[in-house]
């Protein structure tokens, strides 16, 4: 989970556009799955239960849907700490806490250096700091790769090199050979990577994310 959350993290702050941080999103907050539909608070959640109980679907069936599609899923208080209600409320909260709330709070990743929370502090320091982040031009590469997300950002003579690996378990990497550089800067990673490692052809772990200044 973590790994993937900054993995997902690079992505955002990479990509052209306005970027937005949801609340949790910056502590790896999960999606919720409530066992009961008197859980949930979203109006069509509601009316999607209410009309496939009608239709005869299962209970199960139904909440197995919900799970996957319900806004109400993102929409858990802010978990703060491991209090009652994660610190979020002295009194009940309109919508239910996430269970996870003990283990997923802002309280741990303050305390853990290598948390989401600190990640994303320095993504968006790095964003802020290279201003090809924001206006670059994005030229995506390995375009038929099914694991790896890469692209190129660009403005005037800088390039970003951005490589994910959207996939679960180990893939290599192998650079387009139409793309040259002299020398390299690793900027950021989610894993610990040798500044010297060749990027012309690397291992990458499960869901690794890597930003380089190419020279």
């Amino acid at each position: 989970r973590v790994e993937l959350a900054k993995m997902l993290a690079t992505l955002l702050h990479t990509l052209p556009g306005t970027l937005y941080v949801y609340q949790g999103e910056e502590i790896g907050m999960t999606n919720v799955a409530f066992d009961n539909i008197e859980d949930y608070r979203d109006i069509e959640t509601l009316n999607f239960y209410r009309e496939m109980t009608e239709k005869g679907f299962s209970k199960e069936k139904i909440m197995e849907a919900i799970h996957r599609v319900s806004r109400d899923n993102a929409r858990t208080p802010m978990q703060w700490d491991d209090s009652p209600y994660a610190g979020f409320a002295t009194g009940t909260p309109w919508i239910k806490v996430n269970p996870n709330y003990p283990d997923i709070n802002v309280a741990h990743n303050l305390k853990d250096s290598n948390s989401i929370f600190y990640y994303y502090q320095k993504i968006i320091q790095l964003r802020k700091e290279n201003l090809i982040m924001i206006y670059g031009d994005y030229q995506l590469i390995l375009e038929d790769d099914e694991h790896i997300y890469s692209y190129l950002r660009t403005l005037n003579k800088d390039r970003l090199l951005i490589i994910l690996n959207f996939f679960s378990s180990q893939t290599i990497f192998n650079l387009p050979e139409n793309i040259n550089y002299q020398d390299k800067k690793l900027l950021i990673s989610n894993y610990n990577v040798e500044e010297k490692e060749d990027i012309k052809s690397t291992y990458l772990c499960p869901y690794e994310a890597r930003v380089y200044k190419l020279y």
